[in-house]
């Protein structure tokens, strides 16, 4: 079985960009804001849980069938039980999805303990069943596969590797860390180089792309046909256009801190954010600001004041003082220090 075409990308003249699924973060609202500041090539859902009683989650499936950004929506499953996976790939590809992705990468320990997401990778066996299995559902759509490195060591990591192979996976991303170190420690690019050589598919490199100059770098070291981006795009949702401009040699376009004001107002307006109980909304902007501050204000003074602020109120005015009234020339770095 040959592999099938992936979806045509914004620029064929330059590598792959792809936001990298988040879950309660890259949700249609998400994807509509990253659009208006610079879509990346591809948009991933949320995952979709798959159990014996899982059904799609309306939510997430609003991101697929709402999705008016004009970009390719890949639908991320996440789940160890075969019939079931086969059968909500089934479902998901009567949308109007880019192709099915499988996640065996989540670190979350709630998740892993499940032998799900990046406690799959403990299990080659299991991992070539289900590949088989999808792959034989999903003939007419790319399949796509988003993993670490191993679990708590890389000894699977080439055996997995051949298992893309197999069953002619149309993408791999790739988060250079295993899934023990979630997001601490360096991120092993020298693996997602190997993994390039290995696989007959486009891999994606991912971990830890903090700004256009980390992209470029990590391109060049990898080989990779692209880069996924995930927590520095919530940071920063203008990193796609600065990827893209760093690419063909043009310099980047500085974002003044009152376009930085006026993304946390975007965040603070969706719908969802809206329905959000006025006690909690605080908490759901912090979500964000979390990123946000850190690329704002590398010393972390802002990211402490914000952690403290109680009320929506408190954290709006906070980021007026620090955005608005310090000095009105600040813009933010599209070169990140971390």
């Amino acid at each position: 079985m040959s592999q099938v075409s992936l979806p045509q990308s914004l620029y064929p003249d330059l590598p792959l960009t792809a936001l990298a699924p988040m879950q309660d973060v890259t949700n249609l609202w998400f994807m509509k804001i990253l659009a208006r500041y610079g879509s990346p090539d591809y948009f991933f859902t949320e995952y979709f849980r798959v159990r014996d009683d899982s059904r799609l989650n309306r939510k997430i499936l609003a991101s697929i069938t709402e999705n008016d950004t004009n970009r390719p929506v890949f639908a991320q499953m996440i789940g160890e039980s075969i019939p079931d996976l086969v059968r909500t790939a089934k479902e998901l590809c009567q949308y109007n999805i880019a192709g099915i992705d499988l996640n065996m990468g989540c670190p979350a320990p709630r998740v892993y303990r499940k032998n799900v997401g990046g406690g799959l990778l403990r299990e080659p066996e299991k991992v070539n069943r289900i590949l088989g299995e999808l792959r034989s559902a999903v003939s007419e759509r790319p399949l796509t596969v988003k993993m670490r490195v191993g679990f708590d060591n890389t000894d699977n990591f080439e055996e997995i590797l051949d298992i893309i192979n197999c069953h002619n996976i149309d993408l791999l991303s790739l988060h250079g860390r295993t899934v023990k170190e979630m997001y601490r420690g360096e991120v092993k690019y020298d693996l997602i180089a190997q993994a390039v050589k290995r696989v007959n598919c486009p891999v994606l490199a991912n971990g830890n792309i903090d700004s256009a100059a980390t992209a470029l770098k990590v391109l060049s070291q990898t080989g990779a046909a692209g880069v996924m981006v995930g927590r520095w795009a919530i940071a920063n949702p203008w990193i796609f256009n600065q990827i893209r401009q760093i690419l063909r040699s043009e310099p980047i376009l500085l974002v003044p801190l009152v376009e930085v004001r006026e993304y946390i107002d975007c965040l603070r307006q969706t719908p969802e954010a809206v329905k959000t109980p006025p006690r909690a909304r605080a908490g759901h902007l912090k979500m964000y600001l979390n990123y946000i501050a850190l690329l704002v204000d590398a010393e972390g003074h802002f990211l402490r004041l914000m952690r403290k602020t109680q009320t929506e109120v408190e954290l709006l005015k906070l980021c007026d003082r620090v955005l608005l009234d310090s000095n009105k020339n600040l813009a933010l770095a599209p070169y990140s220090s971390h």
